[in-house]
């Protein structure tokens, strides 16, 4: 129960974080999303490691025990990766390009859905 609870604001939260530069093009939204992910940013690493540890705890459970893999630690897992892609290939993150396109782009769609799925998640009984 804690680890789905878990999973699913892992999954929200990492969402969030991914679909800034994306979100951030709200006019009345933006500043406060800036602000959050300027003080958020720096943990964006726990959350990526809570959102890999969590799916994959429940990709080996499916896989395992369950009926099915299900989307929510596909995408757990996934988002995990997508932050925690610097501390794996050891590099300091790059300054993003002014504008959003590419693979920028992609992320911050992606985090939406992410977002998306954190949500049902949270509606979906175990």
């Amino acid at each position: 129960m804690i680890m789905a609870l878990l999973l699913d604001l892992a999954n929200i939260l990492s969402g969030l974080l991914l679909a800034v530069p994306l979100l951030a093009q709200i006019p009345s939204a933006g500043g406060g999303l800036s602000r959050f992910s300027a003080k958020a940013g720096p943990f964006a690493w726990v959350v990526g490691v809570v959102a890999l540890v969590a799916g994959g705890f429940y990709l080996l459970v499916h896989i395992f025990d369950g009926p099915r893999v299900f989307h929510f630690e596909v995408v757990g897992i996934l988002v995990g990766l997508a932050l925690l892609w610097d501390r794996i290939r050891g590099r300091e993150r790059a300054r993003p390009e002014p504008g959003l396109r590419g693979a920028g782009l992609v992320l911050s769609i992606f985090g939406l859905i992410a977002i998306v799925v954190g949500i049902q998640g949270l509606f979906t009984p175990d």
